[in-house]
């Protein structure tokens, strides 16, 4: 009446699933400590060391993706986006501070459902840049911040965003956006 094969052959796919899982969910961590400490890296000024990190991050990113290979249903771990979500947070810190541009999704190797939420938490890490060249008196860089977050806000606004992960962390930038104008406007009385 049952086909005890059958259900054998399904234990083992879901046993191989699971010790995939396992090593997707380690490597996903070393993703998260690599782009975590480029982050810190970078406010820092150890460029050299956040580039290393970065390196070392996407070289796991690859491991991952040839993990993916073998089982198209470990794309969709939680561990695995929210990796991809600080590398790209990491890689837009970075790229802003290096080159003065934010990279893109293709640039970063990641879709907009990965991208949009790193962009969300990079404004985090732009924002605390700001305050810190504030505190400096370095009030250029300042404002500059608080232009590019407001360009950032805008484009992000074009997009619907109500019913994915998303939504938070882009309400977050308004709140950003507000700590940002008001440094502005203590810059500009103290000019």
């Amino acid at each position: 009446m049952i086909d005890k094969k059958s259900f054998e052959l399904m234990r083992r796919q879901f046993e191989q699933f699971d010790a995939l899982r396992e090593q997707l969910i380690k490597m996903s961590r070393d993703i998260l400590k690599n782009s975590k400490g480029a982050i810190y890296s970078v406010h820092r000024n150890e460029i050299s060391v956040a580039a290393l990190q970065l390196a070392e991050a996407k070289k796991t990113i690859k491991k991952i993706e040839l993990l993916i290979k073998k089982d198209i249903h470990l794309a969709q771990v939680g561990a695995w986006f929210e990796a991809l979500e600080e590398y790209v947070e990491a890689s837009c810190y970075y790229g802003f501070v290096t080159e003065k541009k934010i990279p893109t999704a293709k640039e970063v190797g990641v879709d907009a459902e990965v991208y949009l939420p790193g962009v969300c938490d990079f404004v985090g890490e732009l924002t605390r840049r700001a305050v810190n060249a504030a505190i400096k008196e370095d009030y250029k860089s300042a404002l500059e911040i608080k232009e590019v977050v407001t360009e950032l806000y805008a484009e992000l606004m074009l997009f619907d965003l109500r019913n994915i992960p998303a939504r938070k962390k882009f309400d977050s930038i308004k709140y950003s956006l507000e700590k940002l104008e008001d440094i502005a406007l203590k810059i500009k009385m103290k000019n």
